[in-house]
């Protein structure tokens, strides 16, 4: 396929990022900019970024890119091929109505938790903050909308179809807590019959019981079943171990050199990679690497995945720590409170750091959905929370997407709790894995 001409008055690094996502990794183009408009004329077709000119896709330029700054933008609404947009602009003469190169920087970039925010209970920035909540898009990946709309219009102005893209589910799972009653150590299952006796929780103390004298499956132990899920449909699951040496209020899970621990590690290493789900405290304290060490040398190979305890990111300390650290790919990017898009896309991007104006290495893998926001942020029941699931699957599906869930072993066991979520889980594993083979 011929490489595609993109004019801009200006280059910049932010143009290029955007570029590169849109068009090389989205649309799958070669393309080369130029900043000279005499090189597009005889063309028969080109992108004209910040000009109307003839036989082009003009877009217009809202300017951001070609600065380095990072100020306040209170970004202007519009509508596109029944499409909510940002940065739009009044200006009819080109044929987008809005600048979709700096709307995709905008998002991808996480331009506005550059700036001071109130954080909540965790520190973290708050979903209500961002503009995809304020407009009520946050349940929508409106990114990938924007780059499925753009396709079309491109195949039609260049009179040929483009490289398909394919939806791709991908289940990842956080240790969090590996068992609810084994393996605690005498002074913790004692502190929680007491406080199970104080609460005169019965049944509480009664499973318990059983499950400390081997007569009852631990209700947080689906490891063995969700192996088989994963073999029998041919899933390639993700794990993402805490592995804090030290037991915190947010970091309960057994020792990761504890007997038992081993054993779960190594079980879910053969099924699936392995990532290190960092300590609570791990960024405050410069833990990562230790906890990291400690890992590796359980599944005795480098680990390069990770996804934040409580998904605490801040920008751009985070992202910064974790490359320091020998991480290459990250799937902290979402929120804890909420569930949606947190960058407007289910597809993976490379972090671009906006105080160095320069992309790095580090690949930004999104999810949209968790268990526990949904079970106890929003209150939903299982049958609920995937109807919200499967919505943000059809559009996601629609446009070649990338979905990665977040679910827990706790909230697929079998704890009373969860009753109804195994189940819901196990049939959306196998409707995805139906529509991979069809693609396949």
């Amino acid at each position: 396929m011929d490489t595609i001409v993109v004019y801009s008055a200006e280059n910049s690094n932010r143009l290029k990022y955007v570029l590169d996502w849109v068009l090389k990794e989205r649309l799958q183009l070669d393309y080369s900019i130029t900043t000279n408009k005499q090189d597009t004329e005889g063309l028969k077709f080109f992108i004209s970024y910040g000009a109307s000119l003839p036989n082009s896709i003009s877009i217009p330029a809202a300017g951001m890119l070609s600065q380095k700054d990072i100020a306040k933008l209170v970004p202007q609404k519009g509508n596109w091929k029944d499409l909510p947009t940002m940065f739009a602009v009044a200006d009819k003469e080109y044929t987008l109505p809005f600048d979709l190169f700096t709307a995709v920087f905008y998002l991808l970039s996480r331009y506005e938790e550059y700036h001071s925010f109130n954080g909540d209970k965790h520190g973290r920035y708050p979903a209500t903050n961002s503009i995809l909540y304020k407009n009520g898009w946050l349940s929508r990946p409106i990114v990938d909308e924007w780059v499925w709309a753009f396709k079309k219009q491109m195949q039609v102005a260049m009179g040929m179809a483009l490289p398909a893209t394919h939806y791709l589910f991908q289940p990842t799972y956080d240790i969090d807590m590996a068992y609810s009653h084994l393996h605690k150590g005498f002074g913790r299952i004692i502190g929680a019959y007491m406080r199970a006796l104080l609460k005169g929780d019965v049944k509480q103390i009664s499973e318990r019981t059983q499950v400390l004298k081997k007569k009852q499956k631990d209700p947080y132990d689906s490891f063995r079943w969700l192996r088989q899920l994963h073999k029998e449909y041919d899933c390639k699951p993700l794990y993402f171990i805490l592995s804090s040496a030290q037991t915190t209020a947010f970091d309960k899970n057994i020792h990761p050199r504890h007997p038992a621990m081993v054993r779960v590690i190594k079980n879910v290493a053969k099924d699936g990679v392995v990532g290190i789900h960092p300590s609570y405290y791990s960024g405050e304290h410069n833990k990562i690497g230790k906890e990291k060490q400690m890992l590796e040398e359980v599944i005795t190979r480098d680990i390069y995945i990770s996804r934040q305890h409580y998904i605490r990111i801040k920008m751009p300390d985070t992202y910064r720590i974790l490359l320091q650290n020998g991480i290459t790919e990250d799937y902290s990017m979402g929120y804890g409170a909420y569930l949606g898009f947190r960058a407007g896309t289910g597809n993976s991007f490379y972090w671009y750091d906006l105080d160095q104006d320069s992309v790095t290495k580090l690949r930004i893998h999104p999810f949209c959905f968790m268990d526990t926001t949904a079970h106890f942020e929003a209150k939903l029941s299982a049958m609920e929370a995937f109807e919200k699931l499967h919505a943000m699957s059809r559009i996601l599906e629609k446009t070649g997407s990338t979905m990665i869930t977040i679910f827990h072993n706790f909230s697929l066991g079998t704890s009373h709790e969860w009753k109804g979520w195994r189940q819901a889980y196990e049939d959306f594993v196998i409707e995805k894995a139906a529509m991979h083979a069809k693609y396949d």
